[in-house]
């Protein structure tokens, strides 16, 4: 099974939609193999966000996502990180398509709510930043014939 890295951000702590976010990511038959609350210090950041060293809304965003408590998951399923990214909408909320995450819930590119790993190798990467393999849980649901064929 493939899996991706979610962050929710500290505006979705903040604002209390926490809940609503992860039920509509297992609303679509993902399933929760690791997570955490937890805070974010400019070390770990810079490492999650290394991509992005030296733009000019780098600190902006180191800022933004250290500012208070965020989520953490590792999420499992077919397709995992395509399904996240049509779940999560366009990074900019304003652009994001109504029935998305950030189509319903954020309007602002800096205040968008959730990051999700573009690709299955920036998924084994970011998860290896945020979660240590005896961390992360793969189990059986017995739902899982009816969300997956084969």
């Amino acid at each position: 099974m493939e899996r991706t890295l979610v962050l929710l951000k500290p505006d979705a702590v903040q604002r209390g939609l926490v809940g609503q976010i992860i039920a509509r990511l297992e609303g679509r038959g993902l399933k929760i193999a690791a997570m955490r609350l937890m805070e974010m210090d400019e070390a770990l950041a810079h490492r999650h966000y290394e991509a992005h060293v030296g733009k000019g809304f780098f600190p902006g965003l180191v800022s933004f996502i250290t500012s208070g408590p965020l989520v953490a998951m590792v999420l499992e399923g077919k397709d995992t990180v395509a399904v996240v990214r049509a779940t999560m909408g366009d990074t900019n909320a304003a652009k994001a398509a109504p029935g998305t995450i950030r189509g319903d819930f954020a309007i602002d590119i800096g205040r968008n709510l959730i990051h999700g790993s573009d690709s299955v190798e920036s998924a084994q990467r970011e998860i290896a930043i945020f979660f240590k393999d005896g961390d992360i849980v793969s189990y059986r649901r017995d739902t899982d014939p009816w969300i997956v064929e084969g």
